[in-house]
């Protein structure tokens, strides 16, 4: 095969390839299970990444492969921590020092303006990111969805304020908190010129992935970062639902998908996993499901291509 019929081959791969963002939260902080990663397990994550040939890196490097029309490496991973509590500190930094990985830590500023004990303090801040980069997680970890327009831009302002104040610049990527959020929330957000802006919806990113509401998947208990590295992204167009519906109850779920996809399964928080018929790309099927959760997770999922959806009741 000719170089160039071989660079044409793998082209399609190359342009659309999967890199994947985790989150993680606490570090061996077993009063906390939910959102806690052993060392042990963080250790053996690491070695997985390092002897397959993955490559962590910066959300800043991330940022500028969007900014500059990059494709995106399918052997990418971007780790994340949010909340700045004190075991990443004590238990979790040695181990990205260590191997050497970048990551970005979102802070929660009141926590640390405020001296709760178990979040970090401006010099344990200051000393990570010597190793890494910080982020906003917002300053009173609020429930955005919940909030007016004019009480969003107060916390954020605020925050980015005291962060500027406290670190000698403002940060340029924002994390929702509780991965909590909705168009509105989103639109308050964009007026602060932030370069990435990360949810909390499991899946993977792409080229065409949108720089500020990119999807980030949680490690948390054991270890299956084998399995999630396997998810691919599933370029979809949310038609019903797009936001908390008004009576609280889903009666269709319809979105445009490749119309290569003939058939998903789909997942409304509460309910378990369903079957459902992809006709030339448009997906439309019955539920009729009050919806049970504050915060409701829908996914659609065609073998290892996924997408997912947060609905957040106001």
């Amino acid at each position: 095969m000719t170089r160039k019929l071989l660079l044409l081959t793998l082209l399609p791969l190359y342009l659309w390839a999967d890199a994947h963002l985790f989150v993680f939260h606490r570090f061996d902080d077993t009063r906390h299970p939910t959102t806690n990663t052993s060392t042990q397990t963080l250790r053996a994550e690491f070695e997985y990444l390092k002897k397959n040939n993955y490559k962590v890196i910066s959300l800043e490097r991330l940022y500028k492969a969007y900014k500059n029309g990059e494709s995106i490496d399918d052997k990418w991973v971007v780790l994340t921590i949010d909340d700045s509590f004190k075991s990443f500190y004590k238990n979790g930094l040695p181990l990205f020092k260590e191997f050497n990985y970048p990551f970005t830590l979102f802070v929660y500023v009141q926590a640390t303006v405020g001296n709760y004990g178990d979040y970090m303090s401006w010099e344990q801040i200051k000393e990570a990111s010597k190793y890494g980069e910080i982020g906003f997680h917002s300053y009173a970890h609020p429930h955005l969805v919940s909030m007016s327009d004019e009480a969003i831009a107060k916390d954020s302002k605020k925050g980015m304020a005291i962060m500027e104040e406290k670190l000698g610049y403002k940060p340029k990527y924002y994390a929702y908190p509780y991965g909590e959020y909705n168009g509105r929330v989103r639109q308050q957000l964009e007026t602060f010129n932030f370069d990435l802006i990360i949810n909390q919806n499991a899946g993977a990113i792409d080229k065409a992935s949108d720089p500020h509401d990119l999807d980030r998947t949680a490690l948390t208990g054991a270890n299956n970062i084998k399995v999630k590295l396997r998810t691919k992204t599933m370029p979809t167009t949310w038609i019903n639902p797009k936001d908390w519906p008004k009576n609280g109850k889903i009666t269709t779920l319809k979105a445009t998908l490749p119309k290569e996809v003939k058939r998903i399964e789909y997942y409304i928080s509460g309910y378990g996993w369903k079957s459902a018929t992809v006709n030339e790309g448009k997906l439309t099927a019955k539920v009729d499901k009050k919806l049970k959760m504050h915060r409701t997770r829908i996914f659609l999922k065609s073998g290892n291509r996924q997408s997912s959806l947060m609905l957040v009741k106001p």
